[in-house]
């Protein structure tokens, strides 16, 4: 479950500061500011990515930067309003593939091996619900170039918002899973492959197969195939080509039906 939520900070301050519309002009008089808003962004980010999401707090933040908390505050109101602009650089900034095949599908495909790609990055960003998403220049770029692997597909506009959503909804439980598997490899000091090693002695102890048949056999399959009982790349790749699967059944329902040939008299 998301630990965050994205939106929750005060919406007037946040969106000046995604499009940075308070931002000091190059000519303003005064003492030249020690900070701007890019590397308080940048710092938060690589603070996020050593420790987690949990341990970015604005008084480590402003340490990190030799700076006094109150003087943070005069950049960033809060915590809240951080990650929106945390998120919003990041978005910005991913890395966008382009697939040699220029199908439909090779397009979506690309869009969410992107997207778990920063997730993969930044893994705390999984701990956050976007339902109300940071409005700023960098998810609107973002949204605007995945819209157009389904531009000319048939479908309508609510369509391509929803099969967008579809997609990314996917990538972000899929990344979640991945985040909690490595985070416990992490705390156990062991890969999930030698975790299950150590324990299987045990469980054979313990697994009864005359009484879970099914169980038994599908789960000895899995674990030889991939090394445990949970492969969160495997996962990921069947679970994609399932939902492009499902969108290719709404796509093709959209294309207009071809007349048969007339058979010449």
């Amino acid at each position: 479950m998301a630990t965050h939520r994205s939106g929750a900070g005060d919406p007037g301050r946040t969106l000046e500061l995604l499009w940075r519309k308070d931002v000091p002009s190059a000519g303003q008089r005064g003492p030249k500011p020690t900070l701007n808003v890019d590397g308080i962004i940048a710092s938060a980010v690589e603070l996020a990515d050593r420790e987690g999401l949990e341990a970015l707090t604005m008084r480590k933040l402003a340490e990190r930067l030799s700076v006094g908390p109150m003087t943070l505050y005069t950049y960033v109101p809060g915590k809240a309003e951080l990650v929106d602009l945390m998120l919003d650089q990041l978005y910005a900034d991913m890395p966008r593939r382009a697939p040699k095949d220029t199908g439909w599908r090779a397009r979506l495909e690309a869009v969410a091996r992107d997207n778990h790609a920063l997730y993969e990055r930044h893994p705390w960003m999984s701990d956050i619900a976007t339902s109300r998403p940071p409005l700023g220049p960098g998810l609107m770029a973002k949204y605007e170039y995945e819209l157009g692997a389904l531009e000319g597909l048939g479908l309508d506009d609510v369509e391509m918002d929803a099969a967008l959503t579809f997609v990314l909804g996917f990538v972000e439980s899929s990344a979640r899973s991945t985040s909690r598997a490595r985070a416990a490899s992490v705390e156990t000091a062991k890969t999930e492959e030698a975790w299950w090693k150590a324990n299987e002695p045990l469980l054979a102890h313990v697994m009864d197969p005359a009484r879970y048949p099914l169980a038994s056999r599908v789960g000895a399959a899995a674990g030889a195939a991939h090394g445990a009982a949970y492969s969160p790349d495997h996962a990921f790749g069947f679970g994609l080509q399932r939902v492009l699967d499902g969108l290719g059944a709404l796509i093709q329902s959209r294309q207009p039906r071809r007349s048969p040939p007339r058979t010449p008299r």
